[in-house]
């Protein structure tokens, strides 16, 4: 039976990406956890994360997770989501905070100056809705989800890779940019599987079966 775990660090709209997890996976437990001995033991582990990058680093360590989010990236299928993803890179523009740098790459703003939609008018920050993913390559968490499938955002900030090897679907808001990245065992995404409906669903299933 596989063990989930969501990590628990007081940032993140844990109640519905566990729901959606047990809905997809009824066989599966599911835990909400701040416990760092309960994510080690984990078969699974799932980062989501909302509001302030700087917040979100500080209750990380504050609450002792941190080496516990580092070792799962590490070692077991890890699923990022939202600040779940950019906290997995480098210097984030909001607050000149650090994140825990397991990835190379950085956090930038979506230039003010760029929001522009195709007919001239001004796009707002943050970039909140459904919107399309491109798929850069094959990958076991896109399947049965067609390219190019809609997927709800919301966020101000987006990440940079510093190699184009890790990303795995980008998407169009002014400016187009890194929508979800994999690397080994890790893969995350700026939207909320969690808040998209079908396929959504089917994204979280695919992690659920994922043995990388």
């Amino acid at each position: 039976m596989s063990t989930v775990v969501v990590v628990d660090y007081g940032m993140g709209n844990l109640r519905s990406v566990a729901k959606a997890i047990e809905h997809v996976a009824p066989e599966a437990v599911v835990r909400i956890s701040s416990d760092a001995a309960e994510i080690a033991s984990a078969d699974r582990v799932v980062v989501p994360g909302q509001g302030a990058m700087p917040d979100c680093m500080r209750e990380l360590s504050a609450r002792g997770l941190r080496d516990a989010v580092v070792r799962a990236a590490a070692e077991k299928p890890f699923l990022g989501i939202c600040v779940g993803l950019q906290m997995l890179f480098g210097l984030a523009e909001e607050g000149g905070v650090m994140g825990l740098e397991i990835l190379p790459g950085t956090v930038p703003r979506f230039p003010a100056a760029a929001m522009v939609a195709a007919d001239g008018t001004r796009l707002k920050v943050p970039h909140m809705g459904w919107n399309q993913v491109q798929q850069a390559e094959a990958h076991p968490l896109w399947d049965g989800i067609e390219d190019a499938a809609r997927f709800y955002f919301v966020h101000s900030y987006y990440v940079e890779p510093q190699t184009p090897d890790l990303i795995a679907g980008s998407t169009h808001y002014g400016i187009p940019f890194t929508s979800a990245v994999a690397r080994a065992n890790i893969f995350a995404v700026q939207f909320h599987p969690e808040k998209s409906a079908q396929a959504g669903l089917r994204l979280l299933d695919n992690f659920m079966r994922w043995n990388p």
